[in-house]
């Protein structure tokens, strides 16, 4: 729980599922739920994400002082009495704390169409005499939490598909690991999202700026250094030389770093054109050309698709182009990135002019931060966590919403299935139907499958023309 040491799987939810319990009919012993992103969500397709660090919360046993501790802090934030204290002392005092919940889910990495289930969760303990059915819901708060990992990884894939048609018509496919960045790490809201988010986006790229996801990779999904980067400039150390002697701190850079592979250096501290056509690709030149590695420019303001487009100009005036596929290449010394602004409706606005000047997508990488990891919500994928079977005095049967004012948010009914029909995954009712995609990864406080981050990274690339 990061550094909410205080939170709990108890506490780990929203205030008006502590007193749900006696909402239910008399006689429930069983609830089965499922996750889903809902029709109607920006992209067609879901990369699920980023259930690991959740199970790993939720395979920490309760203990009788987290049930002390939350009944405390119930009464005080209720004024009354709503704690099912008897159901958390029933889970500590016959499982040793641990939750007696069944969780199946598609693997990690993998693309499924919207409108399917990805996830279903049901108590296992129905038959005894103190069935955990309130569980199942109360439990909905944190599972839903895997909308966050799961958006940030459809979008970054949704821009790299993007990317990806751009090279093959204009340029080199083979680039496309490195042609997304993720500039996130300080737009986010803690390090916990950055981690989370971060590695989200490593599912699809390897290129990153946020430190906390090589982390969280490294402890969760056995991948030792998940995401590169390189020697780049800020505006404070370019500017902390004076405007007069922009010229200098950047032929600081070339010296520090320009026998690295790749250095970048922001280039809009004062005049962006005056740059790259007066100090690059002139009093610079030579260095540049010089230098064992390449030089990436940074842009950092402006109306991106006029930016780039003459900043490639200028450029290719300065060092020289050749073509590929019919479209130039500026002189392999020479890159951009485009880090301001970026979400997929920018890149593909980007993309289209520079097709249009003649420019191929080979000349440049994108830099993504708040449109990368921030600029998302639940909404984005229409996430949702709904009830669809009970069991009631040994009876199963299915239930939904059906709202007259909203048919999309009508919930599925009964127990389910994820399987392939025609190549596709299709949503069926029943559970653990022959060729069930859903996996049990939790059973009764138990994580039973985990992933590392290259089978993740397969997953999500099934369906991509690489």
């Amino acid at each position: 729980m990061g550094y909410l040491k205080g939170l709990t799987t108890i506490t780990a939810t929203d205030s008006y599922k502590v007193g749900q319990a006696p909402q239910y009919p008399k006689g429930t012993t069983e609830v089965y739920s499922y996750f889903e992103s809902r029709k109607g969500a920006l992209f067609q397709e879901m990369v699920f994400f980023g259930l690991l660090p959740i199970l790993k919360v939720l395979e920490k046993p309760v203990t009788m002082q987290d049930i002390d501790d939350a009944e405390v802090l119930f009464m005080k934030h209720f004024g009354v009495n709503m704690f099912n204290r008897a159901g958390w002392e029933n889970i500590v005092n016959r499982y040793s704390g641990r939750l007696p919940i069944k969780i199946k889910a598609v693997p990690e990495g993998m693309v499924v169409p919207v409108g399917n289930v990805l996830m279903t969760v049901k108590n296992t303990d129905g038959a005894t005499d103190t069935p955990s059915y309130w569980l199942t819901n109360y439990l909905e708060t944190v599972l839903t939490h895997v909308w966050y990992p799961s958006t940030v990884a459809t979008n970054s894939r949704e821009m790299k598909k993007l990317i990806l048609e751009q090279l093959h018509k204009t340029g080199t496919p083979e680039l496309i690991d490195f042609k997304l960045h993720d500039f996130g790490f300080r737009g986010v809201t803690c390090n916990e999202q950055a981690a989370i988010g971060g590695l989200a986006h490593l599912v699809n790229f390897k290129g990153t700026d946020t430190m906390a996801a090589l982390i969280l990779a490294a402890e969760l999904y056995k991948c030792e250094c998940a995401g590169y980067s390189i020697a780049a400039s800020e505006h404070s150390t370019i500017t902390s030389w004076g405007q007069e002697n922009e010229v200098d701190a950047m032929r600081n850079m070339i010296k520090t770093y320009g026998d690295n592979n790749l250095y970048a250096c922001v280039s809009d501290s004062y005049d962006i054109y005056r740059a790259c056509r007066q100090l690059w690709g002139k009093e610079l030149k030579a260095e540049v050309l010089a230098a064992k590695g390449t030089l990436v420019i940074r842009p950092d303001s402006g109306e991106p698709t006029e930016v780039v487009v003459k900043c490639l100009d200028i450029l290719g005036e300065a060092f020289g182009f050749t073509y590929i596929k019919g479209y130039k290449v500026l002189n392999p010394k020479v890159r951009l990135i485009q880090g301001d602004g970026i979400d997929f409706e920018e890149v593909r606005r980007i993309q289209n002019a520079m097709e249009r000047a003649g420019w191929s997508a080979d000349n440049i990488a994108y830099g993504s931060g708040g449109g990368l990891l921030q600029k998302l919500n639940r909404d984005t994928m229409r996430c949702a966590f709904k009830c669809s079977s009970v069991t009631v005095n040994g009876f199963e049967r299915d239930v939904s919403k059906a709202p007259v004012t909203d048919a999309g948010k009508t919930s599925k009914k009964g127990k389910l299935s994820l399987v392939m029909k025609n190549g596709v995954p299709t949503t069926v009712k029943g559970e653990d139907r022959e060729g069930d995609l859903l996996e049990t990864v939790f059973l009764n406080g138990d994580i039973l499958k985990e992933y590392t981050l290259d089978e993740v990274r397969a997953n999500a690339a099934k369906g991509l023309r690489l």
